[in-house]
């Protein structure tokens, strides 16, 4: 067993068409609105131009491979020659009788022929040997920054995807890398020499006509099958956006399993998924229909094709123009032409389908990132002594037709803690996530400024901005993963028993010791087999092992009952002492002893002091706190007995 202070092995996954997207939240952009902004599809040479640069990685690999495919199409198009040398050997001349011809044929002859055979096969496997490297490295390099990017996309970006659409088109590009590679290289090319090295042949050893039947067949066949595969290429498309719907569909589901228990909906998501099959169904009958009809067109033109070749060969073999030998060649020669030609109108399909799905990924890959570090971003630089941050007049709004923020401005002093208290929706998680840096001040929808330890966050790299910060959110979400790396995940490199230490300082050591499996137990699904109050002390506990000198809480102890906040309350204490600490509550008993508190609503202050001031004020904390101390158990007790538990001094 894994243990937890390791991190889990990554594996590819793939999934059939019935899984995929979390909900978007209210106020987020439609998915499929989101899913087409990304603009009017490139053209494929375009796409082949992005796609190359990571292939010419394995430049020496590809003129290799290349060079290996020209040989096996040689040694493939020397096997009718010799054939139809052998019959001529064999055919008997002059009276001779069988077992005289069998004497005179070179032994040298059969010993050719099959090494021709064997050479074909031989640089075939050496050719894909050779470039299975730079197609696998190829795939790698390209999913691996798809992964990158979209970890660099905003918040924004991720609130409005969605998951098991976006990851059904990542697997699909990530997949069309190879298909294209092997379709192209292993398909297309070859067969394109061969049909060039075979014209050359017939139009030089015999007459013009033959390598004009074949060049006519061959043109008919080509432009039949571009045609009705480019018809047919909508109905794929079609097939695709349906897949990818019934997959979201149901990822959608499953990530909500609870709640369709709750509400006792499961025929009625049955009935959603099944509606995206029937529709699945019958695109993929429509597009079945089109193919057998692409497949009859194609074995018609390659039998005409073959039968005038074959009329024109008996012609001249029966005029003396030709040998039997010439007639077995001409005959081995289209049967080698038209058998890969058979598969044309799949290969094209493909190669198109790889294309697209390249194309989308591309695409993904391409969207700008809304949150960049600005050029010659240098690393936060936090003092020894503590870090002020500073909210400078701001103003913001997520989307410009509903602000959240309304001119914002407050201080919160190095090694001290202000408190952010007022109604759901008053604007008081915004002010977490723009100092993360999840969505910026600077855009046409905000205004003013943030700074930490007098540096405007805009101007210092991401990654040290975050470093700097430790957050516990309200609502902590869990890797499926064990506890112990979840915890570990604060510091990544953590030991085990720094792990311990902070599970301990977040009073979830006891718990975990009492698992069968100890830190090693798998939470499950976004840490689903937690309680809501265990995953909140995992979140505590990943933070403390961060140890940032700026922390946020928000709502850091809402899930837990009274017994244990009070516990990690005085432990949120020890650890807030000397650090800069932003507290987002509702329950203000949490914050009396904050050093100052504000009051929000609407995305405005309207009120601000310390606990005591804000009371003597009689104004809209004074308020609210009367009607928590007349909800609370108890009420009876003095105003001051609730402020008896602070988190911070």
């Amino acid at each position: 067993m894994r243990r937890y202070g390791e991190t889990a092995p990554s594996s590819p996954h793939a999934g059939p068409p019935a899984v995929a997207a979390s909900a978007s939240p209210p106020g987020a952009a439609p998915p499929q609105a989101a899913a087409n902004a990304a603009g009017p599809r490139r053209g494929d040479w375009a796409t082949l131009s992005r796609l190359f640069p990571y292939l010419w990685q394995y430049k020496w690999r590809v003129l290799a491979a290349l060079t290996f495919m020209v040989c096996a199409k040689g040694a493939n198009v020397g096997v009718p020659l010799l054939l139809k040398t052998l019959v001529d050997r064999m055919t008997p001349a002059g009276g001779a009788t069988g077992a005289q011809v069998a004497l005179v044929v070179p032994a040298a002859l059969l010993l050719g022929y099959g090494l021709l055979r064997l050479s074909t096969s031989l640089f075939t496997e050496l050719r894909e040997l050779v470039f299975a490297k730079a197609t696998e490295g190829a795939s790698r390099s390209i999913s691996l920054q798809v992964f990158r990017h979209l970890h660099a996309l905003s918040l924004r970006f991720h609130l409005e995807r969605q998951t098991g659409g976006m990851t059904r088109d990542i697997e699909r590009g990530t997949r069309g890398v190879n298909s294209l590679i092997s379709y192209s290289l292993y398909s297309i090319i070859p067969t394109l020499i061969e049909v060039a090295l075979v014209l050359s042949i017939l139009a030089v050893k015999f007459d013009v006509w033959f390598a004009v039947i074949t060049g006519i067949a061959l043109s008919v066949y080509i432009a039949f099958t571009v045609t009705v595969t480019e018809w047919r290429t909508r109905f794929r498309r079609e097939m695709n956006e349906l897949d990818s719907s019934a997959h979201s569909r149901a990822i959608d589901s499953l990530l909500n399993y609870e709640t369709v228990k709750y509400f006792n909906n499961e025929d009625y998501e049955a009935q959603r998924y099944d509606e995206r099959l029937e529709r699945y169904r019958r695109a993929a009958v429509k597009s079945q229909t089109t193919l057998s009809l692409l497949n009859g067109g194609q074995q018609a033109i390659i039998a005409i094709g073959l039968v005038a070749m074959l009329w024109r060969a008996t012609q001249g073999v029966a005029d003396g123009r030709m040998t039997l030998g010439d007639l077995v060649m001409v005959n081995a020669f289209m049967i080698q032409l038209y058998i890969p030609l058979g598969f044309l109108g799949v290969i094209y399909r493909e190669i198109k389908q790889s294309l697209t799905d390249l194309d989308k990924m591309f695409t993904l890959m391409e969207r700008e990132r809304e949150i960049a570090d600005a050029p010659g971003a240098l690393p936060l630089a936090v003092p020894a002594a503590g870090a002020a941050v500073r909210f400078d007049d701001v103003r913001f709004a997520y989307d410009p037709s509903r602000p959240i923020l309304h001119g914002v401005t407050f201080e919160i002093p190095a090694g001290r803690t202000v408190a952010v208290v007022g109604p759901s929706g008053a604007g008081k998680s915004t002010l977490a996530r723009l100092l993360f840096r999840f969505y910026d001040v600077d855009t046409p929808a905000a205004a003013g400024g943030i700074s930490i330890a007098g540096q405007d966050i805009r101007g210092v790299t991401q990654a040290s901005l975050r470093q700097a910060i430790g957050i516990v959110p309200q609502d902590t979400v869990l890797f499926n993963d064990s506890i112990g790396y979840n915890i570990g995940y604060g510091r990544t490199g953590a030991t085990p028993q720094e792990i311990e230490a902070a599970a301990r300082a977040a009073r979830i050591h006891d718990f975990i010791q009492a698992l069968p499996e100890g830190y090693d137990t798998p939470v499950g699904e976004r840490g689903l087999k937690l309680s809501g109050g265990e995953k909140q002390r995992v979140a505590i506990a990943r933070t403390l092992l961060k140890n940032p000198p700026v922390l946020i809480f928000d709502e850091a102890t809402s899930a837990l009952d009274s017994a244990n906040e009070r516990a990690i309350q005085s432990e949120l204490q020890a650890v807030a002492v000397g650090k800069t600490t932003l507290v987002i509550a509702h329950r203000l008993s949490t914050v009396a002893d904050a050093h100052e508190i504000l009051v929000m609503e609407a995305g405005r202050i309207v009120e601000r002091g310390t606990h005591a001031a804000l009371l003597a004020a009689a104004g809209r904390y004074a308020q609210m706190w009367r009607l928590q101390q007349s909800e609370s158990p108890d009420a009876d007790a003095p105003e001051a007995a609730a402020a008896e538990r602070p988190i911070f001094k």
